[in-house]
């Protein structure tokens, strides 16, 4: 794409979860050379709730840049959109867009989520998948999940996180995420505390927010998309980690295309697991 820069990561908490990640941006992402720091307030959020709220992180010029090419490879691939990882009923679904666009680069490499998932999983970590997905008129409800098995002890470490990069405006009539604050911290799964995961529950909230948003969310923390009842556009990204050792969502290595392998830094390729 003619307008695309990239984000070229020099280091990362990939082998040091705890290091400082310095980087040199090109483009969308500015930075002063060093990973922007959690405040404790931002590490207590995560810690207490599962889940981080960044506003503005996508300027307006990029997230354009972003729908366009979500919307264009909707457009392109129709009904096999997805197919790389899982198609969903009333949902338009894109994956492996690590190879569909430069655009994309900044999204999965950005310093300030890459710091948020460093405090959830705590060890080294890989990109599992980076996908899309747009509940349409009358679909996109889920029932509470979490995005890993359930916690056998509440000292199991964690192995997954979301980063859910908002393109449009989520608000309550459109298929908002919603979540049980603090869930992460629970022993068992969703069916093992509510009769119907798939209802409304005491304590859920909606993640209402502005395009431009990213929220980062300790993916064992049960959450769900609900109806988009006024058929707004209701894009999101899902940049997912998985802590090194297990088997990434989609395997990186066996999609990564000789093109984006070359356009990315050695630290942007160990990201990947690559």
């Amino acid at each position: 794409m003619a307008n695309e820069q990239s984000y070229v990561l020099e280091t990362s908490m990939i082998s040091n979860p705890v290091a400082t990640t310095h980087a040199n941006v090109q483009g969308h992402v500015q930075s002063d050379g060093a990973q922007a720091p959690l405040s404790d307030e931002q590490r207590g959020d995560l810690d207490r709730d599962g889940y981080l709220v960044l506003p503005g992180v996508i300027d307006p010029g990029w997230r354009a840049q972003l729908a366009e090419r979500v919307d264009q490879l909707a457009a392109l691939e129709g009904a096999a959109a997805g197919g790389e990882f899982t198609r969903e009923s009333g949902t338009v679904r894109l994956s492996d867009l690590v190879n569909k666009g430069e655009v994309f680069d900044g999204v999965w490499t950005h310093p300030q989520t890459l710091a948020a998932v460093a405090h959830v999983l705590g060890r080294p970590f890989v990109l599992s998948s980076l996908n899309a997905r747009e509940a349409t008129v009358g679909g996109g409800h889920q029932a509470l999940h979490a995005d890993w098995g359930p916690r056998a002890s509440d000292d199991e470490p964690y192995q997954v996180a979301n980063a859910l990069w908002l393109l449009d405006d989520l608000h309550a009539d459109n298929g908002a995420t919603r979540l049980i604050p603090g869930s992460h911290r629970r022993v068992g799964a969703p069916a093992d505390h509510y009769a119907d995961p798939a209802g409304p529950q005491p304590g859920e909230v909606l993640l209402l927010a502005p395009a431009g948003t990213v929220v980062v969310l300790n993916a064992h923390c049960w959450h769900g998309g609900t109806v988009n009842r006024a058929g707004a556009r209701r894009r999101m990204l899902h940049a997912y980690y998985t802590a090194c050792g297990n088997a990434q969502q989609l395997d990186q290595g066996e999609f990564l295309r000789h093109r984006t392998w070359a356009r990315l830094s050695p630290t942007a390729r160990e990201l990947l697991g690559v």
